[in-house]
């Protein structure tokens, strides 16, 4: 089943379990992609949507940051459940071990030796890791590997 017809049906039934928490949150995600695919003009796959969810994703970790920060508990709380509905449509994570490996393969493939060649390492592992991990930390790997 694609990703965005998994989407739809999951708020099809939020909306029969009545579930107005999580219907929004799949309303919110189903109008990012509507968004997106009017913009672009486009349909967006799988992958797309991924790249979507992500975003969101991160949007709700700076949100949370700081509602926390002003002591709004409540609704970092909100933007809490919305994180966890959004991970239902992630692919399984990465592990520790395979990001290394990965990063350690595209090292050799592009001949990295420095710090600059950087941006050739992170050509090659973004696409195999999107989704799967976060890039931010996966940057941080490849810079202390190629230090």
């Amino acid at each position: 089943m694609q990703l965005k017809s998994r989407i739809t049906e999951d708020m099809k039934t939020a909306m029969r379990a009545k579930d107005t928490a999580r219907l929004g949150a799949i309303r919110l995600l189903l109008a990012a992609i509507k968004q997106r695919e009017v913009d672009e003009r486009i349909e967006l796959d799988d992958a797309q949507i991924i790249t979507a969810i992500d975003k969101m994703l991160k949007q709700r970790r700076d949100s949370i940051a700081q509602f926390e920060a002003a002591g709004r508990l409540e609704l970092a709380e909100i933007e809490k459940f919305e994180i966890d509905v959004l991970q239902g449509y992630m692919p399984q994570a990465a592990s520790a071990a395979e990001v290394d490996e990965l990063i350690n393969q595209a090292i050799s493939a592009s001949a990295a030796v420095d710090i600059k060649d950087m941006g050739k390492v992170m050509a090659i592992v973004k696409p195999q890791l999107a989704g799967r991990a976060d890039m931010a930390q996966v940057s941080t790997r490849i810079k202390s590997k190629l230090a």
